[in-house]
């Protein structure tokens, strides 16, 4: 479901903006990242260098996030707006136009060959009984951070970024995001490290939504989900007791809530199936800075740490 939002009053607000002269640089690089993941891959890249504004925060979820005009104030003011793309920000344009933005916008995912799934046109509509299910279309799985070896492709791309938008700090960029790529590259090991003692039988896990399928592709672990791609759809009631008789039948007992879902799903799953919900993974957001997941390399020594623990119990 794409939900509308109204930018008639940030636009009113942002004429001010627009209008004012002197938008050069002065003091560290205004840069605004969509979500939390990106803010973090681009606060470490850029250290004292930048000034980072993050639109989507830790727990929230950016598949149906609605802008708001400090956002949009934000944008009108960066030099410099990274994005994931890959479909994941469905909102930006909108937001861009109604910033009158004239910074310059880093896709951090290019390069990447996106992983895609089936999804029905409409299947938040067939769900609720209120249409049949349209025809299937492939569509782009955005969530291409899950994977360590994407990470570092992201941070290769932020680094070009901040280069072409700050080129009095070239060299402290690309140092900085050498040595953060190699701390990925390092992780990379860890996380295959511990996850050898899982046998292959036992690499199945539900999650709330297909968030996972690069870090299943990176780590061979198989995720089913019984929503698609994004938090906004809605699985059938056929589509729910499929998967739960998937789950008595194979024996899963790894079942994750997500940071940024309702959890009501998966524990009605849970209590049909007999399956117990494991500790929170972290997927499409970053959590607090008191909590397990507060970066990007937290993120993945938890998550990896959480499923291992879980797909033993299978």
């Amino acid at each position: 479901m794409k939900r509308t939002v109204r930018f008639g009053i940030c636009a009113l607000l942002l004429g001010v903006f627009a209008s004012q002269p002197g938008w050069a640089q002065t003091g560290p690089l205004k840069v605004v990242a969509t979500f939390s993941i990106l803010a973090d891959l681009v606060g470490n890249v850029g250290g004292d260098k930048i000034v980072v504004t993050t639109l989507v925060g830790p727990d929230a979820d950016t598949h149906t996030y609605q802008p708001t005009p400090a956002d949009a104030r934000a944008v009108a003011e960066a030099k410099l707006l990274v994005t994931n793309g890959l479909g994941l920000e469905g909102w930006l344009d909108r937001l861009k136009g109604a910033a009158n933005s004239r910074a310059a916008i880093v896709v951090a995912s290019n390069g990447i060959k996106p992983l895609t799934m089936e999804e029905e046109e409409d299947d938040k509509a067939a769900a609720s009984g209120q249409a049949k299910p349209g025809k299937p279309r492939r569509i782009s799985d955005p969530h291409a951070w899950q994977s360590l070896a994407n990470g570092q492709i992201y941070i290769a791309n932020i680094v070009k970024g901040l280069v072409a938008a700050d080129a009095p700090n070239a060299d402290f960029y690309r140092q900085s995001g050498a040595a953060y790529a190699a701390q990925h590259a390092a992780l990379d090991g860890k996380v295959k490290d511990m996850l050898a003692s899982v046998p292959k039988a036992k690499r199945r896990v539900i999650t709330t939504h297909d968030a996972f399928q690069y870090y299943g592709r990176a780590y061979d672990i198989a995720f089913i989900a019984p929503l698609g791609i994004s938090t906004d759809n809605e699985p059938s009631a056929g589509d729910v007791a499929k998967l739960e008789r998937q789950i008595k039948r194979e024996k899963i007992k790894a079942l994750f809530l997500e940071n940024v879902t309702n959890g009501r799903l998966i524990e009605q799953i849970a209590r049909d199936t007999g399956a117990v919900v494991g500790p929170p993974l972290f997927s499409d957001a970053l959590s607090k800075p008191d909590e397990p997941a507060s970066s990007y390399i937290k993120m993945f020594e938890h998550n990896t740490a959480t499923l291992r623990d879980g797909m033993m119990k299978n």
